[in-house]
Order: structure tokens, then sequence, then C-alpha cells
């Protein structure tokens, strides 16, 4: 590897069965200082230790990508299967696996990226995320950081108390502007492909950079995905705001819905889709269920408040997300979630008050 700031990526995942309920942690450091930049944590269902590895893996990377686009990395991993089969020398014949592995390549080009295996007890902070969400999950919570990381770094910004936490939040909801998934109507998840802008996207980001809501704006939060990436990186340059990147607001993941149009889905998975559409709790073949889409989201909209009182923040997600904080503050229940339109880089006005109540200013702003 050569060129660019060096990045050290540790993930581990686990499953308490194998298969059984499973998550996985990842983290962010610097490789010359140690210093610990972003940190991932995910309870994903019944799953076996080997998936739940590499989708550590893949969230790594995402969060690498996130901190530094243009990053080398180096990949620390206790797994020697992924790390033999990421690396080239062991090829990945389990379906799941291999559609893994094709994610994390995509994520970052190949010659920025070192794969090396290091044993378990150097592995024990990503170990500790990933068991910390299956903890979260086991209790009905979404796994949040907020406690130190090893080597004293302080709780992030987001889980302290700002000083004006009574006042309001008022927050900017952009979906993320088009892609070439979007313009074909095509489901695009967390773990799924994670297109580029299309031309057209761009376009659409730029005219949201310039729009009344968005001025003003103290901060510009994103989730880890790249089309929102790139359009919360537009509206921030164009206002002189910071980006930060929180995967709390990423796209429901939707397994092997990945990619698909919905009458592809309706075609190929009747039976699954009528019971997804009806309940909330039924999550798509390898995806992530409704429910727990909005507790991520409501978790992540307390910790905003708690940040960012008094302030406008400008969040970029995606549809999903988007729909549930919506929702939460009508007092909607699921049986709307798609029913509420969303277009791309569309505004969505909420102001969010400490004593858990909430106001809809303005739905899909074009």
């Amino acid at each position: 590897m050569s060129g660019g700031r060096l990045l050290r990526v540790e993930a581990d995942g686990g499953s308490r069965g194998n298969p059984g309920p499973a998550g996985y942690g990842a983290l962010v450091k610097d490789a010359a200082t140690g210093e610990v930049l972003a940190e991932v944590a995910e309870a994903i269902g019944r799953a076996t230790n080997n998936v739940a590895e590499y989708r550590g893996l893949v969230a790594g990377l995402r969060a690498a990508a996130a901190v530094d686009p243009d990053a080398r990395v180096q990949v620390r991993m206790d797994s020697k299967l992924v790390v033999e089969q990421m690396s080239g020398r062991w090829q990945v014949k389990h379906a799941d696996m291999r559609r893994l592995a094709e994610e994390a390549r995509a994520v970052l080009p190949a010659d920025r990226v070192d794969y090396g295996w290091i044993p378990r007890a150097q592995n024990s902070h990503a170990d500790r995320l990933a068991n910390e969400a299956m903890d979260a999950a086991a209790a009905g919570r979404q796994w949040q950081r907020g406690t130190p990381a090893p080597g004293g770094e302080p709780a992030p910004a987001a889980a302290r108390p700002a000083d004006g936490a009574g006042e309001p939040l008022d927050l900017v909801l952009v979906r993320h502007a088009s892609t070439p998934l979007t313009e074909q109507r095509r489901l695009s998840g967390r773990y799924g492909e994670d297109p580029e802008l299309s031309g057209a996207g761009r376009e659409e980001a730029r005219r949201a950079a310039e729009c009344a809501e968005v001025r003003g704006a103290d901060v510009v939060i994103t989730s880890t995905m790249r089309r929102s990436r790139q359009t919360a990186e537009v509206i921030a340059e164009h206002v002189g705001a910071p980006v930060l990147v929180d995967p709390q607001w990423d796209e429901t993941d939707f397994g092997d819905w990945d990619g698909c149009t919905t009458a592809e889905v309706v075609q190929r998975w009747p039976a699954e889709f009528a019971a997804w559409s009806a309940d909330p709790t039924v999550a798509p073949p390898g995806g992530e269920p409704l429910v727990a889409v909005e507790r991520r989201v409501r978790e992540a909209a307390s910790a905003l408040h708690a940040r960012w009182a008094g302030k406008r923040v400008v969040l970029v997600t995606h549809g999903d997300p988007l729909r549930a904080l919506l929702r939460q503050c009508l007092g909607c229940g699921a049986g709307a979630q798609r029913r509420i339109r969303v277009d791309p880089a569309s505004r969505t006005l909420l102001r969010l008050h400490g004593d858990g109540s909430s106001e809809v200013v303005a739905v899909n702003r074009v």
C-alpha cells in the first residue's frame, strides 16, 4: 500500500449458538497514534459466527471509508477464515459469505486494503463491542456507543447532555439524492451495493444545498452509506458546517431482497413479502425487521437532542429511517410506513423537544 492516511480496522463477530443470536463489532484507529476514531456494533439476528465476522468486516471498512475515503487500511481480525479468504488465498464457497466478501471488496480499492491475522487477545476491543450489541439485543435495546473506549477515549459528544438540553432541536431530514438504483426503484439496503449518486442525484444534492431549510445548520449528520455521505458533503460544503457520520441512520437491511424491485420481490417471495408487509417484526430473508429500524432511530434521535438541543441539524438519511422518525413524531403505527412519500433530496422539518414531544413542520419538500 502507498500514499494516503493509514487507518487500522479491527473487527469481530460472534454467534451464541452458531447459528444463533449474533452480532458484530468493529473500530477504526489512526494507525500511527492508536487513537480510536470510530466504533460500530450491531446485533444481526440469527446467524453463524462466520457471517457475523464478515458483517463486522464490512461495517469496519465502511466506517474507515467514512473517516477518510482516501485512506489506506490495515484490517486486523482473529478470524483466519476471513483473513485468508479476503487475501485471496482461500476460496469463498458459502453463498452468504461470498455475498458479504463482495460487499467488503466494494468498499475500498483492493490495493488500499491489507489483511492480517491477530490473536484473539489482541482483538478484545472489537469482541467487546460485538458482545455489547448482542447483550443489548437480548435486553430489547439497540447498541449505542456511549462508554469510554480502551485508552481513555471519552464518550462521544452525542452521549453527553448539551448545555441547552431543555431547548428544542430543529431537525431538517434530507433523504439522500438519487442513485441508479433509486431511479430503477430497486431496494438498496445497508449491506447491499452501496451505489454512488447518479448525475441527476448530484444535481438534486446541489439544489438541496441551496434551499432555505438547510441555511444556518450547525452540523450535517449522515449515515455511513455512500449516497448519503455524498449528499451530506455537498450540503455541508455549501452551508459551511461539519459532517458527522452515524451508522444508526443507515437504511434497512433488506437481505436477499436487496437490488430487487418490489414486483420482483412479490414474484419470488410472495408469502414472505405478505408477512413482512403485515407485521413489523418480520424481516426480509436475511434482513432486518422494521421494529429494529425503529429502535435504532428512536435511540439515535434521543442522542441527537441530547447533543444538539437549541441547534439546527441537517440529517441526511434514507427512506425507512426517515419515515420511522416521522411516524414516531406523528404517533402513527407501522401500517403508515409505506404510505409516507419521501422523494430523493426532499426535506422534512421536525422540531424535537426535551420532554419527548415533537412538531412536524413540513414533509417532503422538494
